[in-house]
């Protein structure tokens, strides 16, 4: 398929700035053959040919993390705990990083703090919270074996959903969180989460029943708990999807 050049600048421009958030030291674009040469921390080179948004993403997220900034996620919250990168910052009461096991193989990724997280500071502690406790109890997991956080910090007014450029000022965040803890596994909670950090617009239901990729993690996509509570239905097909999880994640660490 051919790519006009309005179109490759902007692939461009999105690609840099995904590789730049997840750490590459060097990126070389060679205008004439439309390629993205990156120049790896292992020292290796990688040429990306620019055919597609979708080829292009897919290719990035196949890719690794890399290694971390900080020496521990204490470290990592000491430095970004007062951040005003965005306008959330100055309404919240609490800076909600995250909770679990800093080693955990596997990761919950939620949207944004609710109420009840941003008065405690610690994420899923309201209705919705006590509702995954549960659903973690029932495949054999407390909060001390995995790890929880979303994909931004401070909680939107009225518990709206983030804007796209509150989720970007905050990736950089999370993909260190997702650096240091290494996880091996990672379940996106609801569709703002699970579009966002798999880049694309399919609804959430295309996206549940099948493993995706993100840097080198299997992802799973299910229901956030807060649809739990207001749609009885999607029940069944969240017990589903956590009994895939499970049957995954015993695989992955056996």
């Amino acid at each position: 398929m051919n790519t006009k050049p309005d179109d490759i600048h902007r692939l461009l421009k999105k690609a840099v700035k995904s590789q730049i958030d997840i750490g590459t030291k060097e990126i070389i674009i060679n205008r004439n053959s439309a390629k993205l040469q990156i120049n790896k921390c292992d020292g290796q080179t990688d040429v990306l040919n620019v055919a597609s948004e979708a080829e292009l993403f897919n290719q990035i997220n196949t890719s690794t993390l890399g290694e971390p900034e900080f020496d521990s996620l204490e470290a990592h919250y000491d430095k970004i705990c007062n951040c005003q990168k965005c306008p959330l910052g100055k309404t919240r009461n609490k800076f909600v990083y995250g909770v679990g096991n800093p080693h955990a193989d596997l990761v919950f990724i939620g949207e944004g703090p609710g109420r009840d997280e941003d008065l405690k500071g610690e994420p899923f502690v309201g209705r919705a919270g006590k509702l995954l406790d549960k659903i973690l109890e029932a495949i054999k997991f407390t909060r001390d074996d995995i790890y929880i956080l979303n994909m931004v910090k401070c909680r939107p007014p009225e518990n709206r959903d983030p804007l796209p450029e509150e989720m970007e000022a905050c990736s950089p965040y999370l993909i260190e969180q997702l650096r240091l803890i290494k996880p091996k596994l990672i379940c996106l909670l609801g569709r703002v989460a699970a579009q966002r950090l798999l880049d694309t617009k399919t609804p959430l239901g295309k996206l549940r029943g099948t493993f995706h990729n993100f840097m080198g993690a299997e992802v799973l996509v299910t229901y956030h708990p807060a649809a739990l509570l207001r749609f009885q239905a999607y029940k069944r097909d969240t017990w589903e999807d956590m009994q895939k999880l499970k049957a995954r994640y015993d695989e992955v660490t056996r």
